[in-house]
């Protein structure tokens, strides 16, 4: 496939001996970090410790309190994941479960760690669709907060509390309803201790017409999948004559239906742009790969993944048809990380059609500090699109475009990634920065590769596109 043709490859080392030739976009990315969730318990509270982040100290002197001002931003931005029997080590939804961990919360926030969100924000693209992080407000409120000993306030000014659903149910299902479809992974049985572990059973989707999908979402198993799957790839497994829906620009660029949804800590589920789908026909399987885990130490019998897919009306034919595309930055699968090094690794691809980028997800493991995407546009152009220079390998975020920002592609567009992994001691999630690493799937192999959503357009609806854009910033501009 033309779009899969490699273009440039590189690597770059830096070792504690040698000469320092790391990019500086790798260099940019070694400030000291922590862990997203790496403490159990409350740290103990220091006078003064707050006040150590000028930035955020200054500002007005209302008095700032949890049930008047704090609570509402943990309901928004946090309690999701930080309620009883989620994924969070501790529970934020009442005052006495929040106050003990108020150091730690200023800490988090103000070095933009939680709520887990790691594109840079400074550069690149900043209209996504499912953003979650704080704004400055919000950050300053809660350090506020702290600084002033995390006073209580009037419960009657509490707002109403959030019923969340728990992990029983699928996370679109308040947005879209139930799925039309749900397919189980065969079961597997999980121990309590060993190796990782990964399971690829193919099951039958059952469809008896042709059906377009709108949505999709996989969810593991409520309580104990959730501890014990690392993630999951789903692909879509079926016998067509090309690829039914993709614009004509796009002939022969893309093979296979390939990867259908992926799923990982901090990514649920994706809702398709208006009027793009993903087409399932009859005869048509889905095959499975849970990447399986035992760091929780417990036993999971007959364990099952499921995919929940949510179908546009029968009769409906959305226009494009969308895929989820995998940019292995390694290429193939060379990856070469030394012993107490840095190291940069760089890969580009030609894009053969006029596109739309709808999400950018980078995906590394515990080596793994930044990646960038850029774009190098026929007429010279380069553009950086969006850069993580402070990637956590225990949040696989998916960073889903506004409509009005996704990245316009003209046909021949060059996308370069880089990516780059930081194996020596300072680097906190290091296992052990004396291994030479290479690529593998294991957590404590590498990985370096990026899932992206394209939607292929026609040269018509590209021009469109383009004009309104080039429109709406012209009307901002006169604005001014």
């Amino acid at each position: 496939m033309a779009e899969q043709m490699k273009s440039r490859r590189t690597l770059f080392i830096a070792g504690g001996t040698g000469t320092l030739i790391v990019a500086a976009l790798a260099a940019a990315a070694l400030a000291p970090r922590v862990g997203a969730a790496d403490a159990a318990q409350p740290p103990a509270e220091r006078p003064g410790t707050a006040a150590e982040v000028d930035p955020w100290s200054a500002g007005e002197d209302a008095p700032v309190t949890f049930s008047g001002d704090v609570a509402s931003i943990l309901q928004r931005r946090c309690q999701a994941c930080h309620q009883v029997g989620s994924i969070a080590p501790m529970s934020l939804v009442t005052y006495e479960e929040t106050r003990p961990w108020g150091p730690l919360i200023r800490d988090r926030v103000t070095k933009r760690i939680m709520p887990p969100w790691h594109l840079d924000r400074d550069r690149g693209i900043q209209a996504f669709a499912n953003d979650r992080s704080l704004t400055d407000e919000e950050i300053a409120t809660l350090v506020r907060w702290v600084d002033a000993g995390m006073p209580e306030g009037d419960p009657a000014e509490l707002p109403p509390p959030v019923e969340w659903p728990d992990g029983r149910n699928f996370a679109l299902y308040e947005r879209l309803g139930p799925p039309d479809l749900i397919v189980r992974s065969d079961p597997y049985d999980v121990p309590a201790t060993g190796q990782d572990a990964w399971w690829r059973p193919t099951v039958e989707t059952g469809v008896e017409r042709p059906r377009w999908v709108r949505a999709a979402e996989v969810k593991p198993s409520y309580p104990d999948g959730r501890k014990v799957v690392h993630h999951t790839l789903v692909t879509l497994l079926q016998s067509e004559e090309g690829i039914t829906g993709l614009a004509s620009s796009a002939a022969g660029a893309v093979g296979s239906p390939g990867l259908l949804t992926e799923w990982a800590i901090g990514k649920v589920g994706e809702v398709y742009p208006e009027n793009t789908g993903k087409l399932l026909l009859p005869g048509s399987r889905i095959r499975f790969e849970v990447h399986y885990s035992t760091m929780a130490g417990i036993e999971v019998p007959d364990n099952q993944v499921e995919l929940g897919l949510w179908f546009y009306p029968e009769g409906v034919t959305p226009k494009y048809r969308t895929i989820l595309r995998f940019f292995n930055i390694a290429g193939d699968s060379e990856l070469e990380i030394p012993p107490h090094t840095l190291t940069t690794h760089s890969n580009s691809y030609v894009i053969p059609a006029p596109a739309r980028l709808e999400s950018f997800q980078p995906h590394m493991h515990m080596r793994g500090r930044g990646m960038s995407m850029e774009a190098l546009y026929p007429d010279g152009r380069k553009e950086l699109l969006n850069i993580v220079s402070a990637f956590q390998w225990k949040w696989h975020n998916n960073y889903i475009y506004a409509p009005e920002a996704a990245p316009l592609l003209p046909a021949g567009t060059v996308l370069q990634f880089t990516a780059w992994h930081d194996n020596t001691a300072s680097n906190p999630a290091n296992p052990d920065p004396d291994q030479y690493v290479t690529w593998g799937d294991r957590t404590v192999d590498e990985m370096a590769h990026a899932w992206v959503g394209i939607t292929y357009l026609e040269q018509a609806d590209f021009d469109r596109l383009a004009a309104e854009r080039a429109a709406a910033r012209d009307r901002v501009a006169a604005n001014r």
